[in-house]
């Protein structure tokens, strides 16, 4: 039989990694380990990169910068962003005697938003920052000869939505050595930059408008259309090249401009600074080396500043007196948080149907059968099995309740977001199969004391299986606690808990109930040669559950993290082996194999833990899923467009590691007849993954009174959100379609 301390040692651990790998600590970490040069986003790859080709010393050259990648169509922005936007911030971290300059930001680009003009960078971009090495500057005297530079970036990203983002970035430079492998990319950044004007710039204000006047600009460009680019915000109107409030003519070698100013211009200014760029540079395949000048305008006259509404007095002493309090938790009648109660209750009966949890039960049942006529033990075991689900999910629900109160948007089932979690539970139910088919018994590995802990300590066991089962059952629950779980993190915390403890005992409740009725024990066959047979049986579910954990793995981290994970549960089932080798050939073959696995582990481990971007899902469907293809990513912006156009949605909140949703994605949504009817009612389909953490999907179920997946809704112009069972059926689906 598996022995228990097995149980005890990896629920531990188990519990240890979804600590660590909790959405709090990766909230406090950023969106990347702080010792890594790149940040990968779904929408940038962000590189810090250095350039010093003399090594790092007093009089040489020495260059940063942030490499932005942008995906197609998505775009970040410049010093002034125009209209709207944020500029990319630095701030840098660096060793005493270095210095590091402004951002030499390249030439950018408009970007017109309907009436509104910003400016930005598509494409790929680069940040690049001089330093200075002051005298100050000592080389380290020990250690490799290196110096770290850490950096903290921030940027927005646009494409229709905007989506902050940010990093923590870490490189080691060679102070001796030569660093230029990114030589090229500074050279182009470099010959790219606006060169300065030498000849004059200057402002006449005139009303509402600014007159400029600007002398000495090259031959080359006179009478060719130039574009105005004020570096400074908020004092001119950005519009686009056509906008028939903007003027320029040529007199001779003089270039003039008539603009508006920005009707949220503050206080007057003396000089502006510019940037003049000819616009037949902007076309496709044309350089912008050599075709942009910068310029500092001295400013004649005085504007009006815009007019600004303030607080009087009396308003903003009642404000400071009066802060805003978070909202409170919502008021329920009693009969309502009882119904959830009651909800928690046979949820939780009914989730040990489900395929997550049955391995688990397997294995109680044959400890009844194992326990025989001892009555005592039966119910002691009841007992603490029940106190180690009740807990573990009100400490799940706990850490849930804390994490949103802290501003993070979760939901029920977070922790298998995690693809660390993931991984540590495909290895565990590997070992859990390979003991049950009789590879090893967990009592070779440990010294006889510490493996008679099993009968010194059988409570302790069956509490720490009741972790284990809740910590692959939790993620199960949402075609029974839907709405009781989306009540639940809405609710006051006291009762909130009680509908989770609800949940846990619920589940727990068949097996206490065994326990304290010697007639359930009595139905079991006795102990005898089946329970051999039995539990060789059970390796094969064990098996199964690791493959259904692989493929969620896929899902989250592409088919790299799930190579690498197989790989290493194959690593695993060799060290295994070796280690139940009987006389010195176990160590041999164990610490060959164990260099070997840890090799692999180090080498392996950044594919499994490194997640991609997700995007509904569809966007990786073969294409001759003839059923998939109807589906869209799903996004707030995209349901909103819809809606305002008159066009009805379907929206499939889901995830990999959803059972339930899996199984309604291949049968009712997958069913020919019903894609027809959604065709017919032009209806658009939408498919919003949860497998990984995505704060914006949370929100939307929240919203909707859920806090788990799967969730089924239908939205329709002018009427509420119908939101669906979650153990769906066609006919269920067309009854909502004949109400549109």
């Amino acid at each position: 039989m598996l022995h228990p301390l097995f149980f005890r040692f990896f629920s531990i651990v188990l519990w240890l990694a979804a600590s660590l790998c909790s959405p709090l600590a990766l909230a406090q970490a950023g969106l990347s380990a702080a010792t890594s040069s790149v940040v990968t986003t779904p929408h940038v790859r962000a590189e810090l990169i250095a350039h010093a080709p003399q090594g790092i010393a007093p009089g040489q050259p020495l260059w940063l910068g942030l490499q932005l990648t942008h995906q197609p169509n998505w775009h970040s922005y410049w010093k002034n962003p125009g209209d709207s936007g944020l500029p990319t911030e630095l701030h840098w971290e660096l060793p005493a005697g270095l210095d590091a300059g402004e951002i030499l930001w390249p030439v950018p680009r408009p970007i017109p938003v309907e009436t509104l003009v910003n400016y930005g960078y598509e494409g790929q971009l680069l940040l690049a920052v001089p330093v200075q090495v002051t005298p100050l500057f000592k080389p380290p005297l020990l250690g490799s000869g290196n110096i770290t530079v850490r950096l903290r970036a921030s940027w927005l990203v646009c494409r229709v939505e905007c989506i902050p983002e940010e990093g923590q970035f870490t490189l080691a430079l060679p102070v001796q050595g030569s660093t230029a492998l990114h030589s090229a990319a500074f050279e182009q950044q470099l010959a790219t930059q606006p060169v300065t004007l030498a000849g004059e710039a200057s402002a006449q204000v005139d009303g509402e408008h600014l007159q400029v006047r600007v002398a000495g600009l090259p031959a080359s460009v006179h009478g060719q259309t130039l574009l105005l680019l004020p570096e400074t915000p908020a004092v001119l109107q950005h519009m686009a090249q056509a906008d028939p409030r903007w003027t320029q003519t040529w007199d001779g070698a003089i270039w003039t401009a008539r603009l508006p100013l920005s009707p949220d211009r503050g206080e007057n200014i003396s000089r502006l600074p510019l940037l003049l760029v000819v616009e037949s540079t902007y076309a496709p395949g044309a350089t912008l080396a050599g075709a942009a000048w910068r310029m500092l305008a001295s400013i004649q006259g005085q504007w009006t500043p815009a007019a600004r509404a303030e607080l009087s007095p009396a308003l903003a002493a009642a404000l400071a007196s009066n802060p805003v309090a978070p909202p409170p938790a919502v008021a329920v009648p009693a009969s309502t948080w009882l119904l959830a109660l009651l909800g928690g209750l046979v949820g939780g009966m009914l989730l040990n149907l489900m395929p997550c949890v049955f391995p688990i039960l397997a294995l109680k049942v044959v400890g009844f059968s194992r326990h025989g006529q001892e009555r005592r033990a039966q119910r002691l075991a009841g007992a603490a099995y029940t106190a180690g689900v009740v807990l573990s999910f009100l400490a799940l629900g706990g850490l849930l309740l804390a994490l949103r109160a802290a501003g993070e948007q979760l939901g029920w089932g977070f922790q298998l977001q995690s693809p660390a979690v993931v991984a540590a539970l495909a290895a565990l139910f590997t070992l859990m199969g390979l003991n049950l088919a009789g590879l090893f018994e967990f009592g070779q590995f440990v010294p006889s004391g510490l493996a008679s802990m099993q009968v010194r300590h059988p409570v302790a066991d069956a509490f720490l299986s009741g972790v284990l089962a809740v910590a692959v059952a939790s993620p199960c629950t949402g075609p029974f606690m839907g709405a009781s779980l989306g009540l639940a993190v809405a609710l006051p915390s006291w009762q909130a808990l009680a509908v989770f403890a609800a949940l846990g005992f619920g589940m727990a409740l068949p097996y206490l109930l065994a326990a304290w009725i010697p007639a359930v024990v009595r139905c079991l066959p006795h102990p005898g040669a089946w329970m051999q047979t039995f539990r060789q049986a059970l390796a094969f579910p064990m098996f199964a559950t690791v493959v259904w954990l692989v493929w969620v793995l896929g899902q989250q981290t592409g088919m790299d993290g799930a190579g690498a994970l197989l790989s290493l549960l194959v690593a695993l089932a060799a060290l295994v082996w070796a280690f139940a080798l009987p006389g010195r050939s176990r160590w041999w073959w164990g610490g060959i194999l164990l260099l070997w696995s840890g090799w692999l582990l180090v080498v392996l481990g950044p594919y499994i833990t490194q997640s991609k971007p997700i995007r509904a899902s569809v966007e990786n469907t073969a294409p001759n899923d003839a059923s998939q293809a109807h589906w869209q990513p799903w996004s707030v912006q995209r349901v909103a467009e819809l809606s305002a156009a008159g066009q009805p949605v379907f929206v499939d909140f889901t995830a990999a590691w959803c059972v339930t949703c899996q199984y309604n994605k291949r049968t009712t949504l997958a069913d020919a007849s019903l894609l027809d009817d959604f065709a017919a009612r032009k209806v658009a389909l939408l498919r919003a993954d949860w497998t990984l953490r995505d704060p914006a999907i949370t929100a939307a179920l929240t919203q909707l009174g859920r806090s788990g997946v799967p969730v089924y809704v239908l939205y329709a112009p002018g009427r509420a959100p119908v939101v669906l069972t979650e153990i769906l059926s066609v006919q269920e689906v067309r009854t909502a379609l004949q109400a549109l």
